[in-house]
């Protein structure tokens, strides 16, 4: 089945084949086209390119489709009628598959007390893994994909999505078995990552709960694609995370870390020295960490909805970029920190708060976003043979519009 997407006022996030990432200041580039056309066959970006596409020299008869090779009858034609066309976003951190709400410590944090008081009087994650624990698997599965519908009608074509809300064996798996039913039956791309060390659970020591991670490991493998762990102050510290990453590299999942959101943790020295994908936050972070990241495979990734509604620092975007190095930007959608999927707000985010140029910020989003997934090889980016997630805007849009009316109704058709 072939798919021809003509009238393109501007098609934007094109990257030649084998580009995997951006950095530095190519993070401030990306190939636009005008007056573009876009073909799609079997799921993937055959052809793109300007000026007339393939069989429409005439508007009044098949016969230009014919003669380009396309049968009229297996085509299905979109007229953009001026709109722009850019690749779905690709949401590298997510914690979607949670129960109930957690509105309650959104009224604590108005009057007043942080995110770590409200961790040490029971909230925070434990108060998110005794709801999910009593919340059965089918209903699990039902929230959690109000939430995967959400941030795909938002433009969202590739997600992340965390455990770490069950803290024991039992519902660790369970939440494993529904981020794989969502990645059954969804048409976005999704990646699952065993997060059992996001805190200590009830019950446990710390020693007894770091040893129960390690040895859940081996049947969390069975459905995630990665490990990850909490490196921060009050939770797990770099010794810790240490020995889960080596029990994970040992079942075949590629760490990827949470570091420095409430200190310097020492978790991007020690996710660098496990080969991380991603290290991810870096709200607080070091030249010496930039510099252990320089020329290594770790891609940076900062979450700026957490920075936004926990109203903690934002991280250095721009002093990281300055320096040579990538970064990725994602939602970090979760219950407690970040109730948020929407992409283009984290776009905003980055180009006010952060002082990324929209076309670095949708950089992060796309490309650099995919690529902390281990996904940018087939996403992420307009590019020959690539799979087909894009996203069509009403006319008149840019990337720098994109940013800049960030509330503004925008997307006029998702197609993944």
């Amino acid at each position: 089945m072939k798919t021809l997407i003509k009238n393109i006022g501007l098609l934007a996030g094109i990257v030649p084949e084998g580009v995997l990432r951006k950095e530095g200041a190519g993070m401030a580039e990306t190939g636009m086209l005008e007056n573009a056309w876009l073909l799609v066959e079997d799921g993937l970006i055959a052809d793109f390119g300007t000026g007339a596409p393939p069989g429409q020299l005439s508007r009044h008869s098949a016969q230009p489709l014919r003669h380009s090779g396309l049968d009229p009858e297996s085509v299905t034609v979109i007229d953009a009628a001026g709109g722009m066309v850019i690749p779905a976003f690709c949401d590298s951190h997510t914690h979607i598959v949670y129960a109930g709400s957690r509105e309650g410590e959104f009224l604590d944090k108005i009057n007043g007390l942080s995110y770590e008081e409200i961790a040490a009087r029971g909230g925070g994650i434990l108060n998110s893994a005794d709801l999910l624990h009593e919340t059965s698997e089918d209903d699990l599965y039902e929230q959690s994909m109000v939430r995967v519908r959400e941030i795909m009608a938002h433009g969202t074509g590739a997600m992340e999505i965390k455990s770490g809300y069950g803290l024991n064996p039992e519902d660790e798996l369970k939440m494993l078995r529904v981020i794989e039913r969502i990645k059954q039956n969804i048409p976005a791309i999704v990646r699952s990552t065993f997060l059992g060390a996001h805190a200590v659970g009830r019950g446990y020591s710390h020693e007894e709960y770091v040893q129960a991670v390690i040895d859940m490991t081996p049947e969390a493998a069975k459905y995630a694609d990665f490990i990850d762990v909490f490196c921060d102050e009050g939770f797990f510290t770099p010794d810790d995370t240490a020995r889960i990453l080596k029990a994970g590299s040992a079942a075949g999942l590629r760490a990827k870390i949470h570091a420095n959101e409430l200190a310097v943790s020492g978790g991007v020295e020690v996710g660098v020295q496990h080969g991380a994908l991603s290290v991810d936050h870096l709200e607080r972070t070091t030249s010496a960490q930039m510099a252990a990241l320089k020329d290594s495979a770790t891609m940076p990734t900062m979450l700026p909805g957490s920075s936004f509604f926990l109203g903690i620092s934002f991280g250095n975007a721009r002093g990281f970029i300055d320096a040579g190095l990538p970064l990725a930007l994602a939602s970090d959608y979760n219950p407690g920190s970040s109730p948020s999927g929407d992409m283009r707000f984290v776009m905003a985010l980055a180009c006010i708060r952060m002082r990324l140029t929209p076309v670095e910020a949708f950089n992060a989003v796309t490309l650099n976003g995919a690529y902390a997934m281990g996904i940018s090889d087939i996403a992420g980016s307009i590019t020959r043979g690539k799979q087909a997630k894009l996203l069509l805007t009403e006319p008149g849009w840019n990337l720098t519009r994109l940013a800049y009316q960030y509330r503004t109704p925008w997307l006029r058709q998702v197609i993944v």
